[in-house]
């Protein structure tokens, strides 16, 4: 089931890798497609409108076939400029959309329908900002962002630095909406060559 029209989707592929080694951590391969790949699988049923966030030349991903949307802040600024990058191209490109949904690009076995139930906590709690979690874990880069936050990012991101995601959130008071957990972590984060390795016979269970 596809999300609602007015939902963005943004794959937040920014970051460093620096516990990988550095580098484009989204490219490496798990099972046969990368994770980057697999991020798009599951993603793009569950949107309208799919993003890439990364940064440097955008060559690099030409296979993907999504809009590339850098960072407008220098100094990678983390998640935060991830979506406020987001934010900026729906204002220019999809003007009707009012929501932007964030997906990690090293987390490649999140729910199918991860966009659905966000949506439903959002409207049914008049919430701007929705996260997923898992056995009690707070997952914050899965979120459904209202548009109307995109102030309140900018001023943050405007002093140049930009705190942890998951306390910058924490603040704004997020509606949680829990994800079964209990075959396999649909949330496990691929940090390390030891997490890509562990993934490998996840990948088999996940549906």
């Amino acid at each position: 089931m596809k999300a609602s029209e007015s939902v963005v989707g943004i794959i937040l592929a920014g970051g460093l890798a620096r516990r990988m080694g550095g580098g484009d951590k989204c490219l490496l391969p798990l099972a046969g497609k990368t994770l980057l790949q697999r991020t798009i699988d599951r993603a793009q049923p569950q949107v309208e409108q799919l993003l890439l966030n990364a940064n440097g030349n955008s060559l690099r991903f030409a296979r993907t076939r999504l809009p590339v949307v850098p960072d407008a802040y220098p100094n990678n600024l983390g998640p935060l400029a991830g979506i406020h990058a987001g934010f900026t191209w729906m204002q220019a490109k999809a003007p009707k959309a009012e929501w932007l949904v964030s997906f990690a690009s090293d987390t490649p076995f999140f729910p199918a329908d991860l966009v659905e139930n966000l949506l439903t906590a959002a409207q049914t709690s008049s919430s701007k900002l929705v996260v997923a979690v898992s056995k009690l874990r707070v997952h914050p880069v899965f979120a459904l962002w209202h548009i109307s936050l995109k102030e309140q990012i900018e001023a943050q991101l405007d002093g140049g630095e930009a705190p942890r995601l998951q306390e910058w959130m924490t603040a704004q008071k997020p509606t949680q909406v829990d994800f079964n957990a209990d075959v396999y972590d649909p949330f496990f984060n691929i940090n390390t060559p030891q997490d890509l390795y562990a993934a490998e016979p996840m990948s088999a269970l996940v549906k």
